[in-house]
């Protein structure tokens, strides 16, 4: 599991804690040097294992979203170590805008996938993915998922393909994971355009700057292609 300064600590906690079963002392997380490594709201996760020590074939390359994002699209050492694992992962993952930066490494090319909603439909497509309007979107190996809170899904939905039905489903029965949300407002078209001109100002910073970062990534063809 990659982190990175400025990544959403949920989109990394969610789905660690409903997948760590699956391999409890398999799951590095990984960055570029190990240590503490701060959220975009300042919660810092441990880094356990360096780009350089992390193992060269995986079952599953899993990507965060976060306010960092437009930073690991630009960030050659990123990108590099992405391209590399992803090319004998048996699983290419994402949470939110994770899937940007999988984008920029040129992994999602030709592939249906989804991303935050701010910027699914607007960025996706400048780095050759297919958006989907879906919470988590299977395509060949690649499996990307939406906002934050849906990391949850993705990391059932996931475990599911690792191991089977049965254990995705006591594992969210462990977690009590039934929600119902105290408002309908987890899309634009539930919250309303009030709501929603509230979120996109929240949200506009890291939105242009994953557009610019796009615009200006030359990601590789697909290793498909």
């Amino acid at each position: 599991m990659l982190l990175y300064p400025g990544m959403t600590a949920l989109d990394v906690v969610g789905p660690q804690g409903l997948l760590a079963g699956l391999a409890p002392d398999t799951l590095d997380l990984v960055a570029q040097t190990v240590g503490p490594i701060p959220s975009d709201t300042g919660l810092s996760l441990i880094a356990t294992t360096s780009f350089a020590d992390c193992p060269t074939d995986l079952d599953v390359l899993f990507v965060p979203g976060g306010d960092g994002t437009a930073a690991q699209m630009l960030d050659a050492a990123t990108l590099a170590f992405l391209r590399d694992r992803a090319s004998r992962a048996r699983w290419v993952t994402s949470v939110c805008t994770g899937s940007l930066i999988l984008g920029a490494a040129g992994l999602l090319r030709g592939y249906r996938a989804t991303s935050h909603w701010c910027v699914r439909d607007t960025v996706l497509p400048l780095l050759g993915a297919i958006p989907v309007d879906n919470r988590v979107v299977f395509d060949g190996n690649r499996v990307t998922a939406a906002g934050v809170s849906a990391g949850l899904d993705f990391a059932l939905a996931l475990a599911a393909r690792l191991r089977d039905e049965d254990y995705a489903r006591t594992a969210q029965l462990v977690a009590e994971y039934a929600p119902k949300p105290p408002f309908e407002a987890g899309s634009p078209a539930a919250a309303g355009s009030t709501i929603t001109q509230r979120a996109n100002a929240i949200l506009d910073t890291l939105a242009t700057e994953a557009r610019k970062a796009a615009a200006t990534t030359h990601w590789p063809a697909s290793s498909d292609d």
